[in-house]
């Protein structure tokens, strides 16, 4: 099964693992963004919370792992993905360059999209229900 992790779950999983082998993990590159922005820069928001959590040397050693993506999280080839961007615009149009991409990644992967909490309080959501497409909540303990 293939699953796009928002940035928050992108962040649990490179930090501590999600612990769900059953499944592909892809991210979008906008959310791996956003993730690695709050893991150098930080700006006391939930992304990056559980980078203030860490000591010191911890802290260093989770940066380094959040700029070096691991091969077994995939990323969807830009190539499929912006022809599908562009598809989803014209149905979606309130859309934000980060939920077309969300989408659109879902759409190219036949994906599952894992929401934190704090991702399933948007528009996501609703516009994933529209497109028929899978979604879940996945707390982090």
């Amino acid at each position: 099964m293939n699953v796009v992790l928002d940035d928050r779950l992108l962040i649990e999983e490179l930090l501590v693992g999600i612990g769900r082998p059953d499944v592909q993990l892809h991210t979008t590159a906008y959310w791996y963004y956003r993730a690695c922005r709050a893991a150098v820069l930080g700006a006391g928001g939930h992304l990056s919370g559980p980078f203030r959590e860490l000591y010191v040397l911890e802290q260093e050693r989770a940066i380094g792992a959040m700029l070096q993506l691991p091969e077994d999280i995939g990323l969807p080839d830009a190539r499929r993905l912006v022809a599908q961007m562009v598809e989803i615009a014209g149905r979606q149009p309130r859309l934000n360059l980060l939920n077309l991409e969300a989408v659109a990644a879902a759409h190219v992967l036949d994906a599952t999209v894992w929401l934190s909490p704090e991702a399933a309080s948007g528009v996501l959501p609703t516009v994933l229900d529209d497109e028929l497409l899978a979604w879940e909540i996945v707390t982090i303990d």
